[in-house]
């Protein structure tokens, strides 16, 4: 699964305040204004909201607790604060991940992140894990005896773990003898492989090795 294209996500090291000499104000980033809402405040405030949080925040739910502004002045506040840290070199930016709007750093700091977090222990997902969370992610929802027929071989400790790491949940169950469950992916799934929703899943066609 391909990893986002513009963006590293680190939800643990939220980037540094940026210096303040130079900045254009909000003000001057060219932005379609919202009505009857102070576009150049609500983005402050969106700012302030995804730098204390380290999961995507959708934008209805921003607009709720902000101002009580809509989806549509949310959006434009982010597009504005995006062409702010353009304008001034910023090693962030705000990105669509999972439904919401997060803040990820540049990928090009990826190198500088992983050195300052290289004492974190990092657990990886075994071949077999990876395996069967690609197909409960292309063929969702499936069956867990779907799934042992596409691998071949028994999934329930796979599966299991994969349900610890909050990446498959139960969705539902099969209208079939016995109602046995149905198993899809999580927003931590797409968080973790930094997808903004299943469509963006890389193609079959996409994945065949090339000749």
């Amino acid at each position: 699964m391909s990893e986002t294209e513009d963006m590293t996500t680190q939800p643990d090291a939220p980037p540094a305040p940026a210096a303040e000499v130079d900045a254009p104000s909000l003000e001057t980033v060219p932005v379609e204004e919202a009505a009857n809402v102070d576009l150049a405040e609500l983005a402050l405030q969106v700012e302030a909201a995804l730098l204390a949080t380290d999961r995507p925040l959708p934008a209805a739910r921003l607009g709720e607790v902000l101002s009580h502004a809509g989806s549509k002045a949310v959006n434009a506040a982010v597009a504005r604060l995006n062409e702010l840290y353009q304008q001034t070199g910023r090693s962030f930016r705000i990105e669509q991940l999972a439904g919401g709007w997060q803040i990820l750093t540049l990928p090009r700091f990826a190198p500088v992140l992983a050195a300052l977090n290289k004492t974190r222990a990092q657990t990886r997902l075994t071949p077999a894990g990876l395996e069967t969370l690609a197909i409960i992610a292309y063929k969702q929802p499936i069956l867990r005896a779907d799934i042992e027929s596409i691998r071949g071989v028994a999934c329930g400790e796979v599966l299991r773990s994969l349900m610890e790491r909050r990446l498959v949940k139960i969705v539902g169950r099969a209208e079939v003898l016995g109602r046995p469950m149905l198993y899809g992916t999580t927003k931590s799934f797409l968080e973790v492989f930094g997808l903004a929703s299943l469509k963006d899943l890389p193609k079959a066609e996409e994945l065949k090795p090339k000749n």
